[in-house]
């Protein structure tokens, strides 16, 4: 079972909200996950995010894939 850490999007149309997933990799974007790791708001001025960093790590010391925009969004969190 390969995991990646990716974004899943919530929210209605044109108004985006996405949650940072840890997911198989063969699953669908929005299906279930393996654990819910944070959030990310691009409509909010500065757009917020919030990671749980401890999470985030371990599932990448288990050998789990990020994105790259959510590698992009765990620099700009740190």
């Amino acid at each position: 079972m390969a995991v990646h850490i990716r974004l899943a999007r919530f929210g209605g149309k044109k108004k985006p909200f996405y949650r940072i997933v840890a997911i198989d990799k063969d699953r669908q974007r929005d299906g279930a996950t393996l654990e819910n790791i944070g959030t990310y708001d691009p409509k909010a001025n500065p757009s917020a995010i919030s990671l749980k960093m401890d999470r985030y790590e371990y599932w990448l010391s288990v050998g789990a894939l990020p994105s790259d925009t959510v590698k992009s969004l765990a620099k700009r969190a740190s």
